[in-house]
């Protein structure tokens, strides 16, 4: 081949990464704002609806924030690449520990204290024990899946049940309005009118499943030009870019002095990834498990469980020190996963 025409295919293959690049960002842009959208306009409709705020909370306001790794998740699956989806999952799990705990703490200090979180930590405990032992077998299917979700919703029940108890026990005692299953300290700026609600939803719609398809198509594309799986991009870029709400939103309660919502948040935040995301995913394509997420990824997940039951159990500080090594031990994994 002449000089000029390699030159020339150097040029068209760089152009064609970056574009993955740009799309890659795109997508998980679409993602972001789609499922912020989504969300915002979910919540006014629930309330247009009379919906109590209870319910509102633990079902509109939790899917709807896990609706990028969900969407993500659907369309690696039905693509045929299951390990992207599964590497999602895991790799959140992993940075909404490491990564939103961690980067928060840098700026002030992040209280790890909850009254009553306590069940909840033996349920994220739990539901990683089982999402382990399933994984151990090389393959999600719609057996796993079934049980993933329906200990969701158990798990959703549960939360129902606590939360009307402690709302009751509040009202009965003239406690003031709020507290638990109060979701205004995490979505702002409810809309009320119906035809912006109407444009959330719908734009809220069409920007997931596009982010989605983006993000999917770009990050395989990015896996085979770096000669990696689309388990390790899974891992580390798209699981970096669907945990950037749970870390706003961390940002957001740490300066508002509010960090029982971002313990909560980062908490709920694993055990829906584990029993939605992964749960509805198996039930609607079988996903295969790489041999490097059973051996080492999957022992760093339960390594950030472990960690964020234990200072959640102890009513830990995480210090400024605390942050900047849970933030160097999160790069070094990434570092770890994509040249290993």
């Amino acid at each position: 081949m002449p000089w000029c025409q390699i030159r020339v295919a150097r040029i068209s293959r760089k152009r064609s990464e970056m574009m993955d690049y740009l799309i890659l960002l795109a997508g998980l842009a679409l993602l972001l704002v789609g499922g912020d959208v989504l969300v915002r306009g979910a919540v006014g409709l629930a309330e247009k609806l009379s919906i109590p705020p209870l319910i509102i909370g633990l079902t509109v306001v939790s899917f709807g924030t896990s609706a990028p790794e969900l969407f993500i998740s659907l369309k690696a699956a039905l693509d045929g690449a299951g390990g992207l989806a599964v590497g999602n999952v895991v790799g959140s799990n992993i940075a909404n520990v490491f990564l939103v705990l961690g980067v928060p703490a840098m700026i002030l200090p992040l209280v790890c204290k909850e009254d009553g979180i306590g069940r909840n930590l033996v349920v994220m405990i739990g539901v990683t024990f089982v999402f382990m032992g399933m994984m151990t077998n090389g393959s999600l299917g719609f057996s796993d899946g079934a049980i993933l979700f329906a200990l969701l919703i158990l798990y959703l029940y549960s939360q129902f049940r606590n939360a009307a108890t402690a709302r009751q026990e509040a009202k009965d005692s003239g406690a003031r309005k709020g507290g638990v299953g109060d979701y205004h300290d995490e979505i702002d700026n409810v809309p009320t009118r119906v035809w912006v609600i109407a444009l959330l939803l719908i734009f809220g719609l069409i920007m997931l499943p596009l982010g989605a398809e983006f993000t999917v198509t770009s990050a395989s594309n990015i896996a085979r030009s770096w000669n990696v799986s689309d388990e390790v991009i899974g891992l580390t870029v798209v699981a970096i870019g669907t945990s950037l709400p749970e870390l706003a939103t961390t940002l957001m309660a740490v300066l508002r002095n509010k960090s029982s919502v971002a313990l909560g948040n980062v908490v709920g935040s694993n055990i829906f990834n584990i029993t939605a995301i992964m749960g509805i995913t198996a039930m609607v394509a079988p996903l295969p498990v790489g041999g490097n997420i059973v051996s080492f990824d999957m022992w760093m997940m339960l390594a950030a469980t472990a960690l964020i039951a234990f200072l959640a159990h102890y009513g830990k500080t995480i210090t400024l020190a605390g942050g900047i090594v849970m933030s160097l031990v999160y790069v070094a994994y990434i570092v770890f996963t994509l040249v290993t």
